[in-house]
Formats: C-alpha cells, sequence, structure tokens
C-alpha cells in the first residue's frame, strides 16, 4: 500500500492537489535550475580565462625578441620558459579549457532537457497556478 501526501492550497481560480510525486518533481526542478545557473557560472568564467589566454597567447606573438624568457605561471609560482615553450604550453591551456566548456555545455544541455520534461507534466497537471519561469531580475 502506497501512502500519498495530499496537500490542497487555495488559490483565486481553483483547488490545486499537490501529491508527493508532484512535490518531488518541483523539488527537481528547482535543484536543476540551481545547478543549470551555477554551470553557466562556471562556463562564463571558463570562457574569460580562455580570452585571457588568447590574448596572452596574441601578445606573445607580437614579440621580435625570440630569446626572452617568458614568465609562466604554474599554481602560485612563474616559470621562465623560452617563447615557444610558452606559446605550446598557452595552446595547451587554451585546448584543456576548451573541453571543459564544452563538457559544461553538455551538462547545461542534458540539464535543459529534464527541465523541458518536467515542465510539460508540471503545466500540464497545475496549469497557470504554478510558475517555472526564471525571474529576469
Amino acid at each position: 500500500m502506497q501512502i500519498q501526501t495530499i496537500c490542497t492550497r487555495k488559490t483565486g481560480v481553483e483547488d490545486v492537489n499537490v501529491t508527493f510525486e508532484d512535490q518531488q518533481k518541483i523539488n527537481k526542478f528547482a535543484r536543476n535550475t540551481s545547478r543549470m545557473t551555477e554551470l553557466k557560472n562556471e562556463i562564463e568564467a571558463k570562457k574569460k580565462s580562455l580570452q585571457n589566454l588568447q590574448d596572452a597567447s596574441d601578445d606573445l606573438m607580437m614579440l621580435d625578441d625570440d630569446s626572452l624568457l617568458i614568465p609562466y605561471q604554474i599554481g602560485d609560482v612563474f616559470v621562465s620558459h623560452s617563447q615557444e615553450e610558452t606559446q605550446e604550453m598557452l595552446e595547451a591551456a587554451k585546448e584543456t579549457l576548451e573541453q571543459e566548456v564544452k563538457g559544461l555545455e553538455e551538462r547545461v544541455s542534458a540539464i535543459q532537457q529534464v527541465l523541458g520534461d518536467l515542465k510539460v507534466h508540471l503545466y500540464a497537471k497545475f496549469g497557470n497556478n504554478i510558475n517555472l519561469e526564471a525571474d529576469e531580475s
């Protein structure tokens, strides 16, 4: 025998019964929305880092003197490398960041698909009595 918790909320239009399963879906929607926002913020930060690496790479290409040692930050220390080695390290770092951004974007896409499915179900049951749209404030 399955026990369901039923809550009734009086609205201006009609009574809405919220079952335990409905509440679980609403909670899942909220968690996924929050996670998607976090991922989007992380993507933005990584894209800024990627742009900084691209700018550093461009500046490095404009150097005239190939014999200069270029400081490259690894963790908390700077290590001096030749221009060519530094350029290779920048390219490797850019590729790594691009892969990370791609992975994050795939996760956001998967979450958007889950949110779309939940929206369909929740709007079908609750109609205008539930608001699942993000506030743009």
